[in-house]
């Protein structure tokens, strides 16, 4: 609730203007607009609903059927005595049913009172007769020799739901590292902007110095000309730099939800600490945690119940029935209950498959196939995320190494542009050959910044893998949405 008040205040803010975003900002925004998270929360709510409804199906279910009038004049043949006659009749009627499911044994109870008025002439002896019937009754209906369908369709629905609950976790954690990535490379070009520019600046000055020169007739008119070549190029980095810039910050705003016209600026920090990392720990804790795991497995149960159900494609099974109650007949409607009659019944049937052509054996095999690619694919998952670690940790290891030579190079870098720089100033160094300093200086400083950042999105890449955060040391939190959180 917190991190969804906080993004709904920024998101106001940035309607009404300019707002810097941090990191945690643009990762609560998107949580709350993400398109992605959006679609994996409305799925959710579809696998909850759906079995909220079962849920409640299984509770008592009381129904009322009203017939409030009917008639029917027809000719009817007597076999007894051998004439056709003209029968009349006219009705009313009202059933109340409740219907109460049991889940463990798949049978229905039900318990149902039939009202009935009734006025009926023959032709025969000319009678006219009117009545009132009320028929109260308990029936219990049975299958038997068959699987249980309502606590199957009942477990089918619990692990959508589990499933579904998985996925919105998935494209969380899919989302953090997206948002991340898109996030430092905005900050990435919004650095090569900066050092774009200050080599702009350091390009006038050194302009400014050549012309200075020139015109005291202290250099040659073509030092004049290079100079200027180089300030038109470096002005043109600028303007790369700047697009490039919008460009991604446009993509940011889009991947977090917010409209792009919007302006906004990120506050970045790429300050490198050095994070150990125990593989062995990492890879257990990944096979122990992810979701991707209980995913596999759920899918091996729902083979499992693909080939319960299949079983039961042309089987032997029966059905008992079994109904008492009372009946009572009168003329009055207040007298129907003075002289009552039991009404019970019994029964039961079976269905007995005798010849399917092979159908029912050759389901069962493909079911089975279907559970063996199953139990294949949990193996092939708990591969991938063994690689997906040790690959993890590898690049977490290289960009460390990265970083180091990166800031050796950006200090020898700038030393040998200052040192050249001097060289410039003193007339014993041409201003192409100035310029390739300072475009080292720039490479080697953009190069820092790739290898730090990159370094981070590996840290947050070890991290979704594992499920554990080895900056705080600390497991995961996944956010699991509760089936009876209210909405």
């Amino acid at each position: 609730m917190k991190r969804f008040i906080c993004a709904l205040v920024f998101t106001i803010k940035i309607a009404a203007g300019e707002t810097t975003l941090t990191l945690q900002d643009a990762l609560d925004i998107a949580t709350l607009n993400s398109p992605q998270i959006q679609q994996a929360h409305l799925s959710l709510e579809r696998s909850r609903q759906s079995l909220r409804a079962q849920q409640a199906a299984l509770k008592s279910q009381f129904s009322l059927s009203v017939n409030p009038f009917s008639y029917s004049l027809d000719r009817r043949f007597d076999r007894l005595r051998n004439i056709w006659y003209s029968s009349e009749n006219k009705s009313s009627s009202a059933d109340f049913r409740v219907s109460q499911p049991i889940l463990w044994t798949d049978g229905v109870f039900n318990l149902i009172n039939r009202t009935q008025w009734l006025d009926s002439w023959s032709e025969v002896g000319n009678q006219e007769t009117q009545t009132w019937s009320n028929n109260l009754y308990l029936q219990y209906q049975q299958p038997i020799f068959t699987y249980n369908r309502t606590k199957l369709a009942m477990e089918a629905l619990k692990l959508d739901l589990e499933n579904s609950t998985i996925n919105y976790v998935i494209r969380n954690l899919a989302l953090e590292y997206d948002v991340t990535n898109s996030f430092y490379e905005v900050y990435r070009n919004k650095l090569s902007y900066d050092i774009a520019r200050e080599e702009f600046s350091n390009t006038n000055a050194s302009y400014q110095i050549i012309r200075n020169k020139v015109e005291a007739g202290l250099a040659a008119q073509e030092e004049l000309y290079q100079a200027e070549l180089n300030l038109l190029n470096s002005e043109s980095t600028v303007q790369n730099k700047q697009v490039s810039l919008e460009n991604s910050l446009d993509a940011f705003k889009k991947l977090i939800g917010i409209p792009v016209r919007d302006s906004v600026s990120i506050a970045g920090d790429v300050s490198h600490e050095v994070t150990t990392v125990n593989l062995e720990m990492a890879i257990q804790h990944g096979l122990d945690k992810r979701l991707e795991m209980r995913q596999r497995e759920i899918g091996i149960q729902n083979a499992y119940q693909n080939l319960v159900e299949t079983m039961a494609l042309n089987e032997f099974k029966g059905a008992i029935s079994l109904t008492y109650g009372f009946i009572g007949v009168n003329s009055e409607f207040a007298s129907i209950y003075e002289q009552t009659d039991k009404d019970r019944q019994a029964s039961v049937s079976f269905e007995i498959p005798l010849f399917d052509w092979g159908e029912r054996k050759a389901r069962i095999r493909a079911s089975e196939a279907t559970i063996a690619s199953a139990k294949i694919d949990k193996r092939e998952q708990e591969a991938d995320i063994i690689i997906g670690i040790r690959q993890a940790f590898r690049q977490l290891q290289n960009f460390e190494k990265q970083i180091e030579i990166s800031r050796q190079n950006v200090k020898n870098a700038d030393l040998t542009y200052q040192i050249n720089l001097e060289r410039y100033k003193n007339g014993d160094l041409t201003g192409m050959d100035l310029n390739l300093y300072q475009t080292q200086l720039s490479n080697a400083k953009i190069q820092l910044i790739d290898s730090m950042t990159n370094y981070k999105l590996a840290l947050l890449n070890l991290k979704i893998q594992s499920l554990y955060d080895f900056v705080r040391q600390k497991s995961v939190d996944i956010d699991v949405v509760s089936e009876n959180s209210s909405q």
